[in-house]
């Protein structure tokens, strides 16, 4: 019997050409959700499919209010669709998952079930996954560790989409590229409780993948940029003038040895390239500086504006106004 919850719950469903999988979808959410015995919405966003998809969409919407529907303009990605369904779900537990029939809607209860023991994030893992090709299978757990070292957020699949969310911990995320995978890591930023729980996972049936090999390397350089406004987001002069710095003393060594050739081995400057590439090294270290400067001024400007705190307060005592 799946556990009751008081707490409105919200599923979010990004979808591109999947016309022979919606209604089948719609059917088994239905049943999970209705025997959880909450209230429930479901959110599918048409990520400018080119198939019959808006109009089983569209079909589903006018038998059921519970069915709400985003359609846009053309194909945004997977990325801007979760977003847009994340901004437009009204749930105190958001529940992303595939339209391609491989995540299962009965495992929705277990992973708000794990939410109620004090969680804020339960990430689903695909212990068995069911994918036709090994490199798909193989680059996955290759990238799931990498990721998991380099974030220091440890989880076996970033890849899984179904995930459940309290909505605290999204609002105000805004994701670009392929982020949607590294949400956990924006989540461990704001201070969440995280855990893992294996899930289903099924062979696709109608339709084809959308990922190909190449998402692999989206994925790598997006870790790049995780990574970068982890540590740096805050004091980018440290990167940029790290580089610099690190520019200027090869620059430096290069002209020393130049000068050692040119007294001790009799070799002139202009009988080496030495000189011109210890310029340009020099020159490099400048412009690294430079852009640590500018990219200080920027991040002044980013938080300044919009009156953003670089924290995030839990609670506070014995202020005037305070509720706790």
């Amino acid at each position: 019997m799946n556990k009751k919850t008081d707490e409105m719950i919200s599923v979010t469903i990004p979808v591109y050409n999947e016309e022979k999988n919606i209604n089948e979808l719609y059917v088994k959410l239905i049943k999970t959700l209705t025997g959880m015995a909450c209230d429930f919405e479901i959110v599918f966003v048409n990520d400018g499919s080119s198939d019959a998809s808006a109009v089983r969409l569209n079909e589903l919407s006018e038998k059921d209010t519970r069915v709400k529907v985003i359609h846009f303009t053309r194909n945004f990605g997977q990325t801007a669709a979760m977003m847009a369904g994340f901004d437009h779900a009204s749930g105190d537990i958001i529940i992303p998952m595939d339209a391609d029939l491989q995540n299962d809607p009965e495992d929705i209860p277990k992973l708000v079930a794990k939410l109620a023991q004090g969680f804020d994030l339960c990430s689903g893992w695909r212990k068995n996954r069911k994918d036709n090709t090994f490199r798909k299978v193989f680059v996955s757990k290759i990238a799931n560790k990498l990721v998991s070292k380099i974030s220091g957020v440890k989880l076996k699949d970033y890849g899984c989409t179904l995930k459940a969310y309290r909505k605290k911990i999204i609002k105000g995320v805004r994701l670009y590229g392929e982020m949607h995978r590294f949400i956990p890591i924006y989540a461990s930023w704001e201070g969440a409780r995280i855990t893992e729980l294996p899930v289903k996972h099924h062979a696709r049936i109608h339709g084809k993948s959308k990922y190909g090999l190449e998402r692999t390397i989206k994925v790598l350089l997006d870790l790049i940029v995780i990574t970068f406004l982890d540590n740096y987001a805050q004091k980018p002069i440290y990167v940029f003038g790290g580089a610099g710095f690190v520019s200027a003393m090869i620059s430096m060594g290069i002209f020393f040895y130049a000068t050692w050739l040119k007294y001790f081995k009799g070799v002139f400057y202009i009988d080496t390239p030495l000189p011109v590439l210890a310029s340009m090294t020099m020159l490099g270290a400048f412009m690294c500086i430079l852009l640590g400067l500018l990219a200080e001024m920027i991040m002044r400007t980013y938080y300044e504006t919009q009156q953003k705190s670089i924290y995030l307060i839990e609670d506070v005592k014995n202020f005037e106004g305070n509720k706790k």
